[in-house]
This record gives structure tokens, sequence and C-alpha cells, in this order.
């Protein structure tokens, strides 16, 4: 893997790090091939309970390379597309919660990949937007999509149309933002969060994260049997008798992701 994702492991989650900061992290091909394969380690890592997205320096992703996309014909561009919205999607379909740190711009390809992890927790000086159309395209890497979904489809359609960039502030506001925190202490919190989430039961916690993903693709009915028979299946797990009976002893409990 070259240098433009770094990645760190740590007890019970990982941090990936953005790191072209000489071009505010923006998603070249290069940054998408690192992430792609930062990806499929964490898939295939069965000991990581939460996974922390950041950018180095000053942006978080200022978008996706506007200098590659200008020399884009038909086919390329949708190829692109693709290929930037299949990774946003791997990312969102981890079984284990995401946490997007944004310490910066999150702009274009960079919001889109915010959007794509589950809890957004931004620095005070984070700034978010969809400004595609200024260029002449739309969001391309699922932000008509999201979007919406995360904030409703008004207030996405008022800052995909007009490419508005909005601060931190205006993100918790809408609910874009989980929440807002000093500069200095965003590192601090998106870790306590990973810590917090890393401690639980890890199957628990991705039957919950299974359960919302796919109950809000049905009807209240079949969303309410699905989570039944997921919480069915955490009593066939060790994790569970392990919980129960450490609460039970009054003792921290100690999960085997089992």
């Amino acid at each position: 893997m070259s240098n433009t994702v770094k990645s760190e492991y740590r007890n019970g989650y990982a941090i990936l790090t953005i790191n072209r900061p000489e071009a505010l992290n923006a998603l070249n091909k290069e940054v998408i091939a690192d992430l792609e394969a930062a990806v499929s380690e964490i898939e295939a890592n069965g000991q990581i309970s939460a996974l922390i997205i950041t950018g180095e320096g000053r942006s978080f992703v200022a978008g996706a390379d506007i200098g590659e996309q200008s020399v884009l014909d038909l086919e390329g561009g949708r190829k692109w597309g693709q290929r930037g919205s299949a990774l946003m999607r791997r990312i969102e379909k981890l079984e284990i919660p995401t946490i997007a740190a944004v310490n910066g711009f999150a702009l274009g390809g960079g919001c889109e990949l915010a959007l794509s992890c589950d809890i957004i927790i931004a620095g005070e000086k984070a700034k978010f937007g969809q400004p595609e159309v200024g260029l002449g395209i739309t969001p391309g890497f699922s932000g008509t999509q999201r979007l919406p979904r995360r904030v409703g489809i008004g207030k996405a359609k008022e800052l995909i149309f007009t490419g508005r960039m909005i601060g931190a502030a205006e993100a918790l506001e809408i609910g874009l933002a989980n929440k807002v925190v000093p500069q200095e202490d965003l590192m601090g919190e998106a870790v306590a969060m990973a810590e917090s989430i890393a401690k639980n039961a890890p199957l628990a916690v991705k039957y919950s994260k299974a359960a919302i993903a796919r109950g809000l693709e049905m009807d209240i009915d079949n969303g309410i049997a699905m989570e039944n028979e997921l919480f069915a299946m955490c009593f066939a797990s060790e994790d569970q008798k392990e919980g129960m009976q450490a609460f039970l002893e009054k003792r921290p409990a100690d999960f085997k992701n089992k």
C-alpha cells in the first residue's frame, strides 16, 4: 500500500487516515485504490470492532481530484462514479460501526465519504458541501442518495442545487454531524467513541447495525420481525451468556466475539 492512506490498529478499533495533505486529501485514483485495499484489510480482520476515518492536516477530504476528472468522457465518468460509489457502499456496509472524524474540508467526494460512515464527529473548523453543480456535474459517489437520507429531502436539495458550503454548527443543526467539538479534541472524541463501542459485545453491535440498515428498507412489521430474529440469535452466543453473567456478578464483561 502506498502512503496515501495510513492504517493504524489499536485495541479493538482501527484508524484510517487519508494522507495526501498537499492536495487537501483529494480523492484521486491512487487514494481510491489505497482505500479499497485498506477496507479489504478491515473486512478481513475479525478483531476490529469500530473504525475511524479521518484526514491528515487541515482537510478531511476536499473532494475528488478535479485534474483527473476534467479529462473524462462519458464512459470514463461512468466508471469513475461506479468505482467511487462502490467504495462508499463497502464502507457503509461494513459490519462494524464507522466514525468519520471530520477535521476540515469535507466537500464533494469528501462529504460523500463522511456520509458513508455511521457517525460523523466534526471539528469546529469543519466545512461540508456538495459543490459539484458549480463544476458542471452532479455528486458522483452517491451523495444524491445519502444526503437526503441523512438530513431530509428539502435540505439536501438546497445544499446540492446551490452547492453551498456549510460550517460545523449548521451541519450539527441539520443532523449531518452527530456532534461538534473543539478542533484539538476531535481525535480524542472519536477515539473515546470507538473505545466505548469496542468495549461492548461485538456481535450485538453488529446485529444492531444490521437491524437498523435492513429495517430502513422494510415496512415496520417486517422490520420488527427481522429485529426479533437478530435479537433471538444473540441468545445463541457466548457473549450474551458472558454479558449477563458479568452484570449479575457486578464485574466487567470479557467478550470474545462468539
